[in-house]
Formats: C-alpha cells, sequence, structure tokens
C-alpha cells in the first residue's frame, strides 16, 4: 500500500474492455509525511476519488487482478480508500 495524491483522469481513445466503466486517474506518490515522492501510477479508482483527494494505493498486480476480478487484465494498481488525514508516530 502506497499513499498518493490525484493529479488527474487519463483519457484513453483505446484500451482493454477490462476499464470500461472504469475511471483511471493518475496519482503522484507520496511520502509518509505527505510530501511528493517522485514518481507516479495510473490506477482503476474504485472509491470515486478527486483530484487533489489524498489516496490509498494497492500497487500489487497480483492482488489487484483478484480485486477486480480479472486474472489476466492488466491492472498493476486500485484506488482503495481515500486518507483524510496522517499521524506520524
Amino acid at each position: 500500500m502506497k499513499l498518493a495524491r490525484v493529479a488527474g483522469t487519463v483519457v484513453s481513445t483505446f484500451n482493454s474492455a477490462i476499464f470500461d466503466e472504469q475511471r483511471l486517474l493518475l496519482c503522484d506518490y507520496l511520502t509518509p509525511s505527505g510530501e511528493m515522492e517522485g514518481g507516479y501510477v495510473i490506477a482503476v479508482d474504485t472509491v470515486q476519488a478527486g483530484p487533489g483527494e489524498t489516496v490509498l494505493i494497492l500497487d500489487e498486480g497480483t492482488s489487484a487482478r483478484q480485486i477486480m476480478e480479472v486474472p489476466n487484465g492488466p491492472i498493476r494498481a486500485l484506488i482503495v480508500g481515500v486518507i483524510d488525514e496522517t499521524h506520524l508516530g
């Protein structure tokens, strides 16, 4: 699991049929303290996240495919939660 901030929506004119009815979001990775880590991922939105929101990303291809129930699908990452706040202890 990784923290990220939604940068925007990804639009594609050609994609796999498993992405029909799915929203793809471009997300920038964050450090645990909320600063930009460098790097990004395109993730399937499962929680209706919006631009600027901090989200929790499941960035493990096999787990993401199991959740989406597509064992051979081209899915690497899912947005599985919106983060309201973080506390480092």
